[in-house]
């Protein structure tokens, strides 16, 4: 498993009693731009010339390292100190990098256990968000089609959405919103406040917006159940809420108008053949 690049939040936060020592054989995660500025005019002032690009190879190899290991590390950090809640943070960050994701659950929320303080919850809401948005996003829900893309998507054999689990979008929004809301309380370096800060609020934005394409699909396939209007009218909630995030989202702008050109005038759905298989009617 040497040399997958990780998470950008991997080991980023540290206990007091860490910040002073960092333990042997915890890597750093993140060079910053500072230190890659120094490292150049160091190589300068020897007389350096030019940039090998080996040397860039070197450097690139320095934020890569053994996921499996860096699990390891963090289990004996845990077995030393059992109610740290950054030491279980770490091991989910890893555990989801290597895609044991029900392992990675268990270890964020113990971590959320022991933060009695909250000054690590916005970080561990967020960890526990992106496990469940990576498998909303990848399609792992039986019930919804693989990479949906709404207005773009098309009907294929085998593959209809016939339910969309509200529990598949709520969940990840409830986390991100957790996270966003404990930002105030976090206590780690500006870089990861400003990381869940742009984030958050961005993969919220997707999220709505996958619910509603989701929702759109759905009321756009054969099978009859008789609430594709309100499929539609849900979906344009969530687009607007998608929208008062990213008002540039621009294929959300665009799904708005389509799903309100749908309401008003109604719309065809096709079988895979490009035949009409059912119309549904419009508002007038």
């Amino acid at each position: 498993m040497g040399g997958r690049r990780h998470s950008p939040l991997l080991c980023l936060i540290m206990s007091e009693d860490e910040k002073e020592t960092e333990p042997e054989g915890v890597e750093k995660v993140v060079e910053t731009q500072e230190s890659a500025e120094d490292s150049l005019e160091a190589g300068e002032a020897e007389g350096s010339e030019e940039v090998e690009e080996s040397e860039f190879d070197d450097e690139e190899e320095e934020v890569e390292f053994d996921l499996e290991a860096q699990v390891e590390e963090f289990r004996r950090q845990l077995e030393e100190d059992p109610d740290n809640c950054v030491h279980f943070y770490n091991l989910g960050e890893a555990l989801s990098e290597l895609g044991q994701m029900d392992e990675a659950r268990e270890s964020f929320e113990q971590a959320l256990l022991l933060d009695t303080t909250q000054e690590f919850s916005a970080i561990i809401h967020f960890g526990i968000g992106n496990l469940y948005y990576h498998q909303l996003m990848s399609g792992i829900q039986s019930t919804v089609v693989k990479s949906s893309v709404g207005l773009h998507s098309a009907y294929k054999v085998g593959e209809q959405i016939t339910s969309v689990h509200d529990d598949d979008y709520a969940i990840p929004l409830r986390e991100f919103e957790s996270a966003i809301q404990d930002i105030p309380l976090l206590k780690a370096d500006e870089e990861i406040v400003d990381y869940i800060s742009e984030h958050a609020p961005q993969k919220i934005a997707t999220i709505y917006y996958k619910w509603a394409s989701d929702l759109y699909d759905k009321a756009r396939q054969i099978e009859s159940y008789g609430d594709e209007i309100k499929d539609i009218k849900q979906g344009l909630k969530y687009l607007k809420k998608t929208v008062e995030i990213d008002p540039n989202h621009g294929q959300a702008n665009l799904m708005v108008k389509y799903g309100k050109k749908m309401l008003q005038e109604g719309y065809s759905i096709y079988d895979e053949y490009g035949f009409v298989a059912k119309e549904i009617p419009g508002a007038g």
